[in-house]
């Protein structure tokens, strides 16, 4: 996740929704309709928001090197709005009638010319043009702060906040008037714009929490390097005993009793035939649907060096019928890494390995295409995206990262919004997680959503809890919302246990109500902020607790410097998103052809048996108690108990039908195949 420090809430935004044609923000309207200056020039990116909260300490240095990029303008943004929800729309003639990567260039792609005007004029700044992609969405470009500052006054100053120091421009960015008509805005002046990925579970959560802050608010461009070597793995993390192998095994019934059901043991790590089984997937795998013919995307940061080892690895050990086969797997990486110390990317090798493993676990017949960004800048995992799109690469793209909060910058979210809508256009169904940190209070002082994951063309998984029977069998679901209270001196505190994570959700700030939305999601979400009706999020829900998560195999490196296979239990809505990708590619199996962009097709089978509703009541009945090892391997430095708490869910709520924790609800088997596929 990215910008975990707080910042004030966007207010008076012009909404974006399906029948809407532009992205509007409160520092500018739509797409090329830039601001005008003095001098003969516009602006085109206003400073971050969160510069307004934070003190300005000096001038960035002058000799900072940057990697930056510009994004361009859509040749036709409104054009390529109504086709993408066109397309999308199961009740339009048009439905599924989607375009190649060829046709989207031709069609709504910024021009040559256009691409050329602008590289000219960068290069006439002294900036080095490092490259653009086939569907000229962006130019990557590198310079220094002093060059920054004398082509687009920029002003980039350093800042302390509360957690930490960072750089961003200190004034408007802008752009001479003959060009910044073909400009969206410019990314990569702001430090704070780096992803971290969303999973929890190895090193535990109060390590990822002081990690978060510490990596978003480097002043990363300082130390950019263009061969930057990629790390060994990270520390090892064991699960400490006793666990239970399904939900409900072993009760602590010698612990003191904290909530009315009773506290079993926090489940080892759920594995492939406990997930299929308790969602419905091994009936289609019976069927002969296991998501063969498909290909997923997983999109993160670097690349771990041992992952197809652990991968198939992983599979012979957990889910023998179904191994990971070498012609199922394939990575597109880039020749160099930067940001490797600033990002954490030994970080990133944990999330790729659970994406690729739990994809594998719901459609262990589909094609895997793992894609790596050059480093967690937004820049670059946007760049990595558009890798797939731009050549066709896979039918799902599943994304688990994403800003805490949504941005105030133009370049930002229109690079992002612009994948959305071509993934649209291609038939791609884009998936990212809906974020770890519920409704964001905590992370950031105030309510909010996370993006990417808000943008209406976008397919937002939330979290749950789920208890799978000792069958592999359905048990019951709940929303992901997690309170912790240690064991200290016999007795739990804090009593009631304090929040600590759950899964994202609420109501956008930045987007309108999208028509599908419409009638599904209740008035008192959608116009939560008394603005009229916004987006809300999430859209579907799997499960993400890491209490009742996900088991994982991965290479880490051990006290005595070996670096072995070892397995733990992991959550997150990193989780969420690659467990619903591979439904979502046996779905396609079982329709026959991709079902494209998700939501329009969900919200019209909300309510129906297609989906289970996690429909339970706001009070916390329930809890697991979970010991892990004080040093995240042995018995060595002694046990840490905690009781954590299921549903605590603070400003965001389960509820009967759509809800904002978990959408519409998870995805019921047979049923929800069955509807998808009309």
């Amino acid at each position: 996740m990215k910008r975990v420090f707080g910042k004030a809430a966007i207010g008076s935004i012009a909404c974006l929704g399906l029948a809407v044609t532009s992205v509007g923000i409160a520092t500018a309207t739509t797409a090329g309709a830039t601001s005008a200056t003095s001098g003969g020039r516009r602006v085109v990116n206003q400073a971050p928001t969160w510069t307004a909260h934070a003190k300005r300490t000096g001038a960035q240095s002058g000799a900072t090197r940057l990697h930056m990029s510009v994004v361009l303008n859509l040749r036709d943004a409104a054009g390529a709005e109504s086709f993408a929800t066109t397309v999308s729309d199961p009740t339009s003639a048009r439905y599924g009638k989607y375009l190649t990567a060829a046709q989207w260039r031709s069609r709504f792609a910024p021009t040559d010319a256009d691409a050329a005007t602008v590289s000219t004029w960068l290069r006439s700044q002294g900036f080095t043009v490092t490259g653009t992609p086939k569907n000229h969405r962006f130019i990557s470009f590198d310079g220094t702060a002093a060059q920054a500052n004398a082509a687009f006054g920029a002003q980039l100053s350093t800042f302390s906040t509360k957690t930490g120091t960072a750089t961003a421009p200190s004034a408007a960015v802008s752009l001479p008037t003959a060009i910044a008509g073909l400009v969206a805005g410019v990314s990569g002046l702001d430090s704070t714009a780096l992803s971290k990925p969303t999973h929890i579970g190895a090193g535990d959560e109060l390590a990822a929490s002081a990690t978060a802050q510490s990596f978003s608010l480097s002043a990363r461009q300082g130390s950019t390097k263009p061969n930057d070597t990629l790390p060994p793995p990270t520390a090892v993390f064991r699960n400490a005993a006793p666990c239970s192998t399904f939900y409900g095994q072993k009760i602590a019934s010698s612990l003191p009793q904290l909530v009315k059901n009773p506290q079993p043991y926090a489940v080892c790590g759920y594995k492939p035939a406990q997930v299929r089984g308790a969602y419905g997937i091994d009936s289609a795998l019976a069927q002969g649907h296991d998501g063969r013919g498909a290909t997923v995307a997983i999109v993160d940061a670097y690349a771990s060096p041992t992952i197809f080892a652990d991968a198939s690895t992983y599979a012979a050990r957990n889910d023998a019928r179904h191994p990971l086969r070498s012609y199922q797997f394939s990575q597109s990486t880039p020749a160099t890494y930067t940001d490797t110390v600033e990002c954490g990317a030994d970080g990133w090798y944990g999330e790729e390995t659970l994406d690729v493993e739990a994809v594998h676990a719901t459609a262990p017949a589909a094609n895997i295409l793992y894609v790596g960004a050059q480093s967690c800048q937004d820049a670059d995992l946007v760049a990595a995206v558009n890798t797939v799109l731009d050549n066709d690469l896979a039918q799902v793209i599943s994304n688990s990262y994403g800003s805490v909060g949504e941005p105030s910058s133009v370049a930002d979210v229109q690079a992002e919004h612009q994948s959305a809508l071509q993934a649209a256009a291609q038939g791609v169904s884009l998936l990212f997680s809906s974020g770890d940190s519920g409704d964001d209070v905590l992370a950031t002082g105030s309510r909010q959503v996370d993006y990417e994951a808000s943008d209406p063309f976008v397919t937002a998984v939330g979290g749950t809890s789920l208890a799978v029977t000792s069958e592999n069998g359905y048990s019951w679901e709940q929303g992901w919302g997690t309170g912790k209270s240690l064991l200290t001196n016999g007795v739990w505190a804090p009593n009631p246990p304090a929040y600590v994570y759950g899964g994202g959700g609420g109501t956008s700030q930045l987007f309108g109500q999208p028509k599908y939305q419409k009638g599904v999601v209740p008035a008192r979400i959608a116009n939560y902020f008394g603005q009229g009706a916004h987006r809300a999020v999430p859209d579907v829900g799997m499960v993400g607790d890491p209490q009742t998560g996900f088991l994982v195999g991965q290479t880490q490196t051990f006290p005595n410097g070996s670096a072995r296979y070892s397995e733990y239990r992991i959550g997150g809505t990193s989780l969420s998103s690659p467990l619903f990708a591979g439904v979502v590619a046996v779905a396609n199996q079982t329709r026959g052809s991709s079902l494209g962009f998700l939501n329009p097709r969900i919200y019209r089978l909300a309510g129906t048996d297609a989906f289970r509703d996690v429909n339970h009541s706001r009070t916390v009945t329930d809890a697991v108690v979970r010991v892990d090892y004080a040093n995240g391997v042995n018995k060595k430095d002694g046990l840490l108990t905690s009781l954590r708490t299921i549903n605590q869910t603070a400003s965001i709520h389960v509820g009967k039908g759509y809800d904002d924790v978990t959408g519409v609800g998870s995805p019921n088997g047979l049923a929800f195949f069955d509807a998808m596929s009309r």
